[in-house]
């Protein structure tokens, strides 16, 4: 093993696109969103109870988001938990010849 060679491949930024999965872009963002909803609630030190009480959104939605099941998530779904917890998004889309570009701020 210490005289094999590895081959280093650089990512493109978007773990989902490397691995070849089908929307890629839209999963990379869902991820994006569903962090900025974990790091909100770890800020304010919020069970999935009390972000139920807060926001609305039942327990189990902020359980799923917690397990990384973002599957039946939308993206407007999870910019609105992100509004209801208090915070903002901005999305900021770049368009290139061949892939897109997606950054999220919130």
């Amino acid at each position: 093993m210490k005289n094999e060679r590895l081959e280093v491949t650089r990512g493109s930024g978007n773990v989902y696109r490397d691995l070849g999965h089908a929307n890629a872009d839209v999963k990379q963002l869902k991820a994006l969103l569903a962090a900025e909803i974990l790091k909100t609630l770890d800020r304010q030190q919020l069970s999935v109870r009390q972000a139920q009480a807060l926001t609305g959104i039942a327990a189990a939605d902020f359980s799923r988001i917690r397990s990384a099941d973002l599957g039946r998530f939308t993206l407007d779904r999870l910019m609105s938990i992100i509004n209801r917890l208090g915070s903002r998004v901005e999305v900021k889309l770049r368009v290139t010849a061949g892939r897109a570009q997606h950054t999220a701020v919130a």
